[in-house]
């Protein structure tokens, strides 16, 4: 059967519904007790190939049938350039890198694009396989097609320098890999190490109770996803050199996907991995860019008032017959929040606004006009005439009626409370039009990219029209009250709500400021002052500190009766 024939098969039927990241609803079968079906592309990319015959020799010995598994190595500029070596795959083969770009993230996409395989299955080229790696990924692959999955990963960190070829073959043949490693410096299984992600997929049940946080540990040294996954997310990011894993682990999520730890899917990586040899030095040249590109790292966003390449939320305003009041008390509301790396999607005809002679006061068109006067120069404000179905990559999109200003913390805590409930849709009814009520609610509503993503995803293959229906089945919703929460219609809401908030801030400071100043000044006391005068006015200090408390009490209280504090 031509791989290309099977990858062009049309979507598969329905898919089973998953709660956040919890996939112990679906059950793979016992390895070497089922039949595959689903071709897979093993995509390696190198630059230096000193290892690489050890790792083709492992792929070589695999359990899962050879005739539905290709290996596409990518030579990423290696000098000389790539060989195959003697023992290999059958469906084998070396591609180069496409012109103008390199590093792992450009291989590895250069691998993908010719991949014929349903799924794509990366692997660095230091690795050695156990004989049924790739087998007890492929099986999850079977089972749906929005999961990714994560091989069990350990460091060797030496190994004996002769191994060849074929004795890796042999051994992954013969099921006994860890032989392969064991005593190499005399210390036994002190030589094998576990990853830093380790710790993790154990402390959260394998990922299933990972929720929102599962890409963290996505690591593309031995992962797998569908090839349709991969082109939803858009690919690898070709502009990072580093990071790259991560930065693809979380747009994979705001699609929907689902992070499976496989025990079974086992491995060794020849040697620490840079992480390992050089932490803080990965740390600085990362954090910047995942900063940028992975809003959910919260800790990574400071300053808050920095605007970033992907903003957290998208906030959405329907311009349309609203007044430029109404905007502008909307939009400015979101503007002041305490959450500074939105954007504002204003929605108006702007392209449509007439050029020609016109009497500006009596102008019908007047309030988009000052609309688009006040915001065409803001950097966090977008004129737009439509918003896609989703704002991916940003996390979530809160859209709101114009006319409804939200309290300073409103979106944090409808956030934090999304967060914390795992809510995929957050609904606010503001009232209701008309005096009867039957033309329905006026709500705002927040929607998390991740469940509208999946809920599309699912729908496509056989799960139903209703949207929210299956964000409610693999998410879950909420109604709340929208003045509870904190938007207000602008009549009612309180002007410059930051300005309070401001205020209290500089007061804070200001009395830090003379605490500090105090600070220094019996700091530079204490340093003329004898030692015994020291202790004396100490004693004094804390006596009165403790009185002030309430934890000492005076001596009149105490002859009175008075009890001790427990």
């Amino acid at each position: 059967m031509n791989m290309h024939d099977v990858r062009a098969r049309p979507a598969r039927g329905a898919q089973p519904l998953i709660r956040l990241n919890d996939f112990g609803v679906v059950t793979p079968p016992a390895l070497g007790a089922w039949t595959p079906s689903r071709t897979v592309s093993v995509v390696v990319p190198v630059h230096r190939g000193r290892t690489l015959a050890l790792t083709l020799a492992s792929l070589a010995a695999q359990s899962y049938p050879s005739h539905l598994m290709e290996v596409v190595v990518v030579d990423d500029g290696a000098e000389p350039p790539l060989r195959l070596p003697e023992i290999v795959p059958e469906r084998t083969r070396v591609v180069r890198s496409r012109p103008g770009g390199w590093g792992r993230a450009w291989a590895c996409q250069s691998g993908a694009d010719v991949a014929e395989g349903e799924v794509i299955h990366w692997l660095d080229a230091d690795m050695v396989l156990f004989r049924e790696q790739v087998e007890a990924q492929m099986r999850w692959h079977h089972l749906a097609d929005y999961l990714t999955v994560l091989g069990t990963l350990k460091m060797v960190a030496a190994w004996d320098a002769g191994l060849t070829p074929a004795e890796v073959h042999a051994a992954v043949s013969a099921g006994t890999t860890e032989k392969l490693f064991e005593d190499a410096l005399g210390d036994g299984e002190g030589n094998v190490t576990d990853t830093w992600s380790s710790e993790y997929i154990g402390r959260t049940a394998g990922l299933r109770e990972a929720g929102f946080e599962a890409f963290k540990v996505h690591v593309g040294a031995s992962a797998s996803l569908p090839a349709s996954l991969l082109r939803r997310a858009g690919g690898m990011d070709t502009s990072l050199v580093l990071a790259e894993d991560t930065e693809l682990g979380y747009r994979l999520a705001q699609v929907g996907a689902v992070f499976v730890a496989d025990e079974e899917s086992r491995s060794r990586h020849l040697g620490a991995s840079t992480v390992m040899r050089r932490e803080q030095e990965v740390k600085r040249h990362n954090w910047v860019f995942l900063a940028n590109r992975v809003p959910t790292f919260r800790w990574l966003r400071k300053p808050t008032v920095r605007q970033w390449a992907v903003p957290y939320v998208e906030v959405v305003v329907e311009a349309g017959k609203a007044s430029y009041e109404q905007v502008r008390a909307t939009v400015d509301g979101f503007l002041r929040g305490s959450i500074a790396d939105l954007r504002i999607a204003v929605v108006g005809p702007w392209s449509s606004l007439p050029e020609e002679r016109r009497a500006p006061l009596d102008d019908p068109t007047v309030d988009l006009r000052l609309v688009h006067e006040l915001y065409a120069h803001d950097g966090r404000v977008n004129l737009v005439e439509s918003v896609p179905e989703s704002p991916f990559p940003a996390p979530f999109r809160f859209v709101c009626p114009p006319g409804w200003v939200p309290a300073v913390d409103c979106l944090h805590r409808l956030v934090r409370l999304a967060d914390d409930n795992g809510y995929g849709l957050v609904s606010l009814a503001l009232a209701e039009r008309g005096g009867s009520g039957t033309d329905g609610v006026v709500a705002a509503r927040l929607e998390r990219t991740a469940a509208f993503g999946r809920a599309r995803l699912l729908a496509e293959r056989g799960g139903g029209p209703d949207l929210e229906d299956l964000v409610e089945a693999t998410f879950g919703t909420q109604w709340l009250d929208g003045e509870t929460w904190g938007l207000l219609p602008m009549e009612r809401a309180v002007e410059k709500p930051a300005t309070k908030a401001a205020a209290k801030a500089r007061q804070w400071k200001r009395r830090a400021q003379r605490w500090k100043r105090r600070t220094a000044r019996l700091q530079a006391m204490l340093d003329r002052t004898p030692a015994r005068r020291v202790r004396r006015v100490l004693g004094r200090a804390v006596r009165k500190a403790l009185t002030v408390a309430g934890i000492r009490r005076s001596r009149r209280s105490r002859s009175r009766g008075g009890s001790r504090p427990g």
